[in-house]
């Protein structure tokens, strides 16, 4: 198979990829043209069908399909100029070819998360953890597998517990280094805080937003699940429950960012800080990653709004 990733300007390639978004747009001239997103594991590749013929057969968005297209450049970027599609016909493709997935081990990585429960002194904190991570009908099965996004960042399988053990890894470096620090809910809520991603996004091929998702969110979802499972637990303090769920309806950090609420204590701060960075540093790891550009840059991140440069100095 001839992977996204392996992809050279000025090459013919006919491959089988799966359609992630379909949309069709008019040209300047008023002329009706394709524009496709597609994916294998290794990558998202824009795609353009200018010219709508007999070769283009019926597809939808999620189909695998195959493609014979010429590979080219727009805006530093590589874009395939799509000539012939079809739908992939059973047998012609393997779906683990379509599926991205981090290239850590996810079991180790699941295994180091839940490590922190045992680290946990409060009892009641403690209890909540192992009802979410270990007795939650859907949450102890899947959160391993999930993505931790759409498309921004760690948007692959096993990518949410990759950044949520990152966050946590740093929260967990940063809670002693300052005073007035509860490490058990800085800890927790580092581990807690994407958590209701995996209700807000569809397992793969389709990694899309549910309705829930969609009409709620992530954040809320989060916040919810923590104020539902922390009453049943006997004794659970309201005012702990409170501390919590202020961390994750705040981690995104800013309102226009989709905080329902700024940090407003020093464990939400510490939080929205350290998902912040490790989402954006990812972001950085990705794009120089799929670089295959000679020189020093890389290009221009839209989500991060800066050129990136390699940290090549010979």
């Amino acid at each position: 198979m001839k992977y996204i990733k392996e992809l050279r300007e000025g090459e013919n390639v006919i491959e089988h990829y799966l359609c992630k978004s379909r949309a069709s747009m008019k040209s300047r001239n008023g002329k009706t043209y394709l524009s496709l997103k597609l994916q294998d594991k290794t990558g998202i590749v824009d795609a353009k069908v200018w010219d709508m013929n007999k070769d283009i057969q019926s597809f939808q968005e999620n189909d695998f399909i195959k493609v014979d297209a010429f590979v080219t450049t727009f805006n530093n970027e590589l874009q395939l100029n799509v000539k012939r599609i079809r739908r992939s016909r059973e047998g012609e493709y393997d779906p683990a070819d379509f599926i991205p997935s981090t290239d850590k081990n996810i079991d180790e990585m699941y295994t180091q998360l839940l490590a922190y429960i045992k680290t946990i002194q409060s009892p009641y904190i403690k209890k909540l953890l192992e009802e979410i991570f270990l007795r939650h009908p859907v949450i102890s099965k899947d959160f391993k597998y999930h993505s931790a996004a759409k498309t921004m960042h760690h948007s692959f399988r096993g990518g949410l517990v990759e950044h949520t053990l990152s966050v946590t890894q740093i929260c967990d470096f940063m809670a002693p280094r300052y005073e007035f620090v509860d490490r058990d809910i800085l800890v927790a809520c580092a581990m807690l805080h994407d958590v209701g991603k995996i209700m807000e996004l569809s397992d793969f091929p389709e990694n899309d937003y549910t309705d829930e998702g969609q009409l709620l969110g992530h954040i809320f979802i989060g916040a919810e699940l923590i104020r539902d499972t922390a009453a049943k637990i006997e004794g659970f303090p309201q005012k702990l429950v409170t501390l919590l769920m202020h961390c994750i309806l705040s981690h995104h950090g800013e309102l226009e960012y989709g905080s329902p609420k700024v940090p407003e204590t020093i464990e939400a701060f510490i939080l929205h800080c350290a998902d912040n960075m490790d989402a954006k540093t990812k972001m950085f790891e990705e794009m120089l990653a799929a670089d295959n550009t000679q020189g020093s840059w890389a290009g221009y991140h839209r989500m991060l709004a800066r050129n990136i440069r390699k940290s090549d100095y010979k």
